[in-house]
């Protein structure tokens, strides 16, 4: 009898526990419910005020606190990452007062000032200053002496259980003071970790309102009896999911939760991938380099008047936005672009190193449909399909800049990019078919 083969070994522990993103998913939903039956709970309790469903923008930031409080509560009582070395605490030990006040001047000047250096390129991109960034912007406005105040007890706290206080916001103070030798490298570490906060947050905020009043007034009971309406309002759904706990994950970048960005992408190149897939920078939109659209038409217009292919195909889009919400919601507190935050290995990424851009093409090639063109010509589906396929590069030359970054910054990762490629099914299956498509190069073998 042959010998049964052995189950395939359990990749490196996850940094994240997945329940932290779970509990965060079931605030958000509980808070969606709420704001669509408000009329019927302010009646219910006879509240005052206006009985209409809350689906402004105001409602889509106190989501924020729905999904965080949970994922919070959950990271600090259950999974204790407080007390992970991790986290550069020290919190049996502090430090007396005396000892480190002047590392807080320090550091809050650094801080400070680094806040004052994002405002002021707020200040200068024109594309901050009209639509939905104008919301982003006056958010953060108002938050702006809220968190310097704040700033000051956190930053106090922190220093004296901090293992080594002296962080990158310190070494940009020192640098600004000038009478205490700085680390060139550290300061530039410092700024690229906000450069990320700045570009992004603003980006995740404007978003926010969007997605979520057409959510709270989406009709169910029309989609029911449309396939085209239930797979446009669930893939709504899925993209409020992913806006709404990413959103957590760029705000709560705090050590106490071990979710600090631990180090930024240092490759110019992960940078250029990175935003060329966000605005201002896109060149996948409307009238882009890249747009990939341009008289093509929705995956429901060519299959219309086929019932059965419209549900299939809608489910099947619904399908591959829910792996892609899946994996930020996997990331829990630590979901971020171009950072290093520790290592996620469970969710979708044991699967494959990269489940939200597959996906996400995915979704792009099977919604679009760019090798069909409304005119007809086969120069449009040429052109549309090929310049679809170089965003799908994009994508593929950006994943591997991040690779690049995490192989680098953890051991850890190394280990689960060896497991993924041994062992997750999408990786393997999608490396040995690049092995059998890698053209065979011919060996020259010396004469007889």
């Amino acid at each position: 009898m042959s010998a049964k083969p052995s189950a395939a070994p359990a990749p490196p522990a996850s940094d994240v526990s997945p329940m932290v993103g779970l509990v965060g998913l079931a605030g958000l939903a509980l808070w969606l419910m709420v704001c669509r039956h408000w009329p019927a709970i302010v009646a219910l309790l006879g509240l005052p005020g206006p009985r209409e469903v809350m689906s402004g923008p105001a409602a889509s930031v106190l989501a924020l606190a729905w999904s965080g409080l949970p994922m919070v509560a959950w990271s600090l009582l259950v999974d204790k990452v407080h007390r992970r070395a991790s986290t550069g605490l020290d919190l049996g030990h502090p430090r007396p007062w005396r000892a480190v006040w002047r590392v807080t001047a320090t550091k809050l000047l650094g801080l400070w000032a680094t806040w004052v250096l994002i405002a002021f390129v707020y200040c200068l991109g024109r594309w901050y200053w009209r639509g939905p960034y104008l919301y982003a912007i006056g958010l953060l406005t108002w938050a702006l002496p809220v968190l310097v105040l704040l700033s000051v007890p956190y930053v106090a706290w922190l220093d004296r259980r901090m293992v080594e206080p002296r962080d990158g916001a310190w070494h940009f103070g020192a640098l600004l003071l000038g009478r205490e030798p700085y680390d060139p490298a550290m300061v530039a570490a410092h700024a690229r970790a906000w450069a990320v906060k700045g570009f992004f947050t603003a980006f995740m905020l404007s978003i926010l309102p969007g997605g979520w009043a057409r959510m709270v007034a989406f009709d169910w009971g029309i989609a029911l009896h449309d396939p085209v309406e239930m797979a446009t309002g669930l893939i709504e759904l899925m993209f409020v999911v992913d806006v709404q706990i990413g959103t957590v994950g760029y705000l709560l970048t705090l050590r106490p939760l071990d979710a600090q960005i631990r180090s930024a992408n240092p490759l110019l190149a992960g940078w250029v991938a990175a935003l060329l897939c966000y605005p201002p920078f896109t060149l996948m939109g409307g009238g882009g380099m890249l747009d990939y659209r341009v008289n093509t038409a929705d995956w429901w217009v060519w299959l219309a008047g086929h019932p059965a292919l419209l549900w299939g195909w809608g489910m099947l889009l619904v399908a591959l936005t829910a792996i892609y919400a899946w994996a930020t919601v996997a990331f829990g507190l630590r979901f971020s672009n171009l950072t290093y935050r520790g290592v996620l290995t469970g969710g979708p990424y044991r699967f494959t190193r990269h489940p939200a851009y597959l996906a996400k093409n995915l979704f792009w090639w099977c919604a679009s449909m760019p090798m069909l063109a409304t005119t007809h010509s086969p120069v449009d589906a040429i052109r549309n399909t090929v310049l679809l396929g170089v965003v799908s590069a994009v994508y593929y030359w950006r994943a591997k800049t991040e690779e690049a970054h995490l192989l680098a910054a953890d051991p850890k990762y190394r280990a689960y990019s060896e497991w993924i490629e041994r062992h997750g099914p999408v990786t393997r299956a999608l490396g040995g078919l690049a092995r059998r498509l890698r053209p065979v190069r011919a060996q020259w073998q010396p004469a007889e």
